[in-house]
């Protein structure tokens, strides 16, 4: 009998140590599972959005907010993409930026509206930032700087405002690696083509804001987060350089003139 509670004792403490064992293993690495669950990127989404929103004012005047609705509706469009999917934010903030986060959220900054010269300078950022969504550049450039295993933690009750906040910042203040970059990019030219949008004005935006003398000053977040922007510039030119279609404006000339009047008073 003796022998036989031993026996039982060593299999129960050999049973909760392999357990613990086992928990310790990080099996999504182990596995190489590299993508987010729709439902992991949907709770990452909101909980980067709330967090994000709780420090900036969204703008909800629609002689803004239509106006650049309609750029995209009429990009997602012409490139069968369901725009019912994507939630476009402006935000009342100088910084000249656009960024994107989890669950298709697009935030378009008021610097940048102020910056871009015309509509379709306006519209190559938009189809780089949506060319980062629908390639699923987002969850990846997060899982790589901080970590499939922490970000799934964080949408199982377990969310930490440190991890939210640095991932909000990276996603907003860093740019994705270059192969991205140019796949974006790339992307965006098929969009803006199919869209019969000139591509040429997104390039020279690119390359003239990129100047010596950064005339948007320490505000030009979008452009001085892409170091190689004078390179970008050029590689999209060399891909429409021989492009013969006619193109068009999305936008009427009075709702475009309306729009960058109305942005000056905010």
């Amino acid at each position: 009998m003796e022998k036989v509670i031993i026996r039982l004792v060593l299999i129960v403490a050999f049973f909760f140590a392999t357990y613990t064992a086992l928990k310790e293993v990080d099996w999504l690495t182990l596995f190489n599972v590299e993508h987010l669950t729709s439902k992991s990127e949907e709770k990452l989404g909101e909980l980067f959005w709330e967090y994000y929103s709780q420090n900036e004012h969204e703008i909800k005047d629609t002689i803004i907010t239509i106006p650049i609705d309609s750029i995209l509706a009429t990009i997602c469009k012409a490139n069968n993409i369901n725009k019912d999917n994507l939630k476009l934010h402006v935000i009342s903030s100088d910084e000249i930026n656009a960024f994107a986060l989890p669950n298709k959220h697009l935030i378009i900054n008021l610097g940048l509206l102020k910056a871009v010269e015309n509509q379709d300078e306006l519209c190559g950022v938009i189809c780089h930032e949506l060319a980062h969504i629908e390639k699923n550049h987002v969850s990846q450039k997060l899982i790589k700087e901080i970590g499939l295993s922490i970000l799934i933690s964080n949408t199982i009750g377990n969310s930490s405002p440190e991890i939210i906040n640095n991932a909000v910042m990276l996603l907003s203040s860093t740019a994705y690696d270059r192969k991205h970059e140019k796949e974006a990019d790339l992307q965006a030219i098929d969009y803006m083509l199919n869209a019969n949008v000139d591509p040429a004005p997104f390039a020279s935006f690119l390359r003239n804001s990129f100047g010596s003398d950064y005339q948007f000053s320490e505000h030009l977040s979008w452009i001085s987060t892409h170091p190689d922007a004078n390179d970008r510039a050029d590689y999209i030119f060399a891909n429409i350089e021989n492009s013969t279609r006619s193109f068009n404006k999305i936008l009427a000339a009075v709702t475009w003139d309306n729009l960058k009047l109305r942005i000056v008073k905010e």
